[in-house]
């Protein structure tokens, strides 16, 4: 018995610095593979929680936006939208179309 306790106490420290040094090699080796030029090709913009284990997303990638929805089973796309669209739109050259009557 006092076989197993010594063991025990030696053990546990062990498999706890393991754990430890593996987190935090994790987090070192994620902040060195980021995407070429410092910034991520993705970004959570917003999470709303519906019930449990039910959340929409919002996700900005190469500049639109996706509302996804997150359950247990999966992913699904709901909706897409592009931000920036309206600030692409060409004024026309008559600015007299825009005028009422």
């Amino acid at each position: 018995m006092l076989w197993y306790i010594l063991k025990l106490l030696l053990l546990l420290p062990l498999l706890a610095g393991l754990v430890w040094g593996s987190l935090w090699l994790t987090r070192k080796m994620q902040a060195r593979m980021v995407a070429p030029g410092g910034e991520k090709a993705a970004r959570l913009v917003e999470t709303t929680f519906l019930a449990p284990g039910i959340r929409l997303a919002v996700i900005e990638f190469r500049g639109r936006e996706i509302l996804v929805g997150a359950t247990k089973q999966g992913l699904v796309r709901l909706a897409e939208n592009d931000p920036y669209a309206a600030r692409r739109q060409v004024m026309p050259a008559d600015s007299r179309e825009w005028e009422m009557g």
